[in-house]
C-alpha cells in the first residue's frame, strides 16, 4: 500500500484502532476540498495497531473533540514536508456540543437551543456529567 506524504497539512496519529472513521465523521473531513487519507489498523510498535488520518490542507482541528474520543492522539502540523508543530490531545475539562444528554427529563431535551455541555468529573475513569442534570455520559 502506498499513501503519499503530505507537503502541507495535518497528520492525526496514534489513534486507537477502529476510531479513525469516528474522528473523520466528527471533524466533518468529508467537507474539505483536499485529499484526506484514513489509514486503519496500521502496525504500531507502541500500540500494536493504530489508525492515522492525513489531511493535505491546514485547517483548525477541534482538539477537545479529539481528546474526548482518544486522549492519546498526536496531532502533527506539516509545512514544506517537515513537522513544524506537534500537539498531544488530552481529556478536555469540558465538552460542548460533542455528545448529547440521554436523560429525557434534562432541560436540553426540551430547550433545543441550549448547548449540550458536559464536565469532566473523574479523570481516572474518564467520566463526564451533564452540566444541567448531572447524568453521566455513556
Amino acid at each position: 500500500m502506498n499513501i503519499d506524504s503530505i507537503k502541507n497539512g495535518i497528520v492525526i496519529d496514534h489513534i486507537q484502532a477502529k476510531k479513525g472513521m469516528q474522528i473523520y465523521e466528527l471533524l466533518n473531513l468529508n467537507e474539505l476540498d483536499c485529499s484526506v487519507a484514513v489509514i486503519t489498523n496500521a502496525k504500531s510498535k507502541k500500540m500494536g495497531r493504530k489508525d492515522i488520518i492525513k489531511i493535505d490542507k491546514d485547517f483548525e482541528v477541534n482538539i477537545d473533540m479529539i481528546g474526548f474520543i482518544d486522549p492519546n492522539i498526536t496531532i502533527n502540523i506539516v509545512k514544506d514536508d517537515k513537522i513544524v508543530d506537534k500537539f498531544h490531545a488530552k481529556l478536555p475539562e469540558k465538552i460542548v456540543n460533542i455528545a448529547k444528554c440521554q436523560n429525557p427529563r434534562c432541560i436540553t431535551s426540551e430547550e433545543k437551543e441550549l448547548d449540550q455541555v458536559f464536565i469532566l468529573t473523574d479523570k481516572e475513569k474518564p467520566t463526564y456529567r451533564c452540566k444541567y442534570c448531572e447524568m453521566s455520559l455513556k
